[in-house]
């Protein structure tokens, strides 16, 4: 996967750097996994406003995604390598040796016509996946369940990946793409490999517009507001606001908002790096 970076013939391409579609094979996606997408605009049921900073954007379709992996012992041939709007990672369309049709995530390496499989006791290969109980030390994966079964909840951006370290009783330890370290069960499946379209951070936008495509509008920091409007707001010229905090008045950078109680942090062994 690879970026270009554009000719400066406009002002908005000067600074555009975006993803090369190099890698995609198909233009149009999979219909029978495929449903309308609809935008909220940030309104809730009666139209009030809920979320600011949302609205317009370009018309979307949803590709369905298949994160609980749990056609077991089926092989599936990769047919395409597509675009997906909804995220910034690629998708790839299997064809189950059965007749059935999913979409998965793309991880780096994975090409069409390659066979990809899920389920115990099978090869830990890029694009499988399998139980972390099956899958080697110090192997890179990505696509991780929380829960056996409920679906992949973890490492599914692109260019993400963790590491599997070791194992201790019926868990499996794993370092995540922010480094902290954490205890999952080790029944739980997870897909061997990196995501894929990992330059995605490379990119740029170059220009204000494109962030409206995303439906994005514009921003507004708290210091440039009212009073009335931020807790941050008012003051003569260019003032700097006081501690930064949120429009509810909950302070930011370096206040742990985490639940003290919750119930997750007996597995969390070292929390993620600031």
């Amino acid at each position: 996967m690879a970026v270009r970076k554009l000719n400066p013939t406009t002002p908005g391409q000067r600074h555009k750097i975006i993803g090369a579609f190099d890698t995609i094979t198909a233009s149009a996606p999979e219909k029978s996994l495929v449903y309308g997408g609809r935008g909220t605009g940030g309104r809730n049921n009666t139209g009030k406003m809920t979320m600011r900073y949302i609205g317009g954007g370009h018309k979307q379709k949803y590709r369905v995604i298949d994160f609980k992996r749990n056609k077991d012992g089926v092989p599936a041939v990769v047919k395409t390598i597509e675009y997906d709007p909804n995220r910034s990672a690629r998708i790839a369309l299997l064809f189950y040796a059965d007749g059935e049709k999913r979409y998965i995530l793309a991880p780096n390496g994975l090409q069409v016509g390659q066979t990809v499989l899920s389920g115990a006791e099978i090869a830990p290969e890029v694009g499988n996946a399998l139980p972390m109980t099956e899958i080697p030390l110090g192997t890179l994966i990505h696509n991780i369940e929380l829960r056996p079964g409920q679906g992949a909840a973890l490492v599914r951006s692109a260019g993400a990946f963790a590491q599997l370290t070791s194992r201790e009783d019926k868990y499996a330890i794993i370092k995540l793409p922010s480094g902290e370290l954490r205890k999952v069960l080790a029944a739980c499946k997870a897909t061997v490999g990196v995501v894929g379209n990992s330059d995605h951070a490379l990119e740029k936008s170059g220009k204000a517009g494109r962030s409206r495509w995303l439906g994005r509008r514009p921003h507004n920091r708290g210091v440039t507001m009212n009073p009335v409007d931020h807790p941050m707001g008012g003051g003569e010229g260019r003032q700097s606001g006081g501690h930064p905090r949120s429009r509810k008045g909950l302070l930011a950078k370096g206040y742990k908002t985490r639940a003290p109680k919750k119930q997750s942090n007996k597995l969390i062994i070292e929390r993620r790096k600031k």
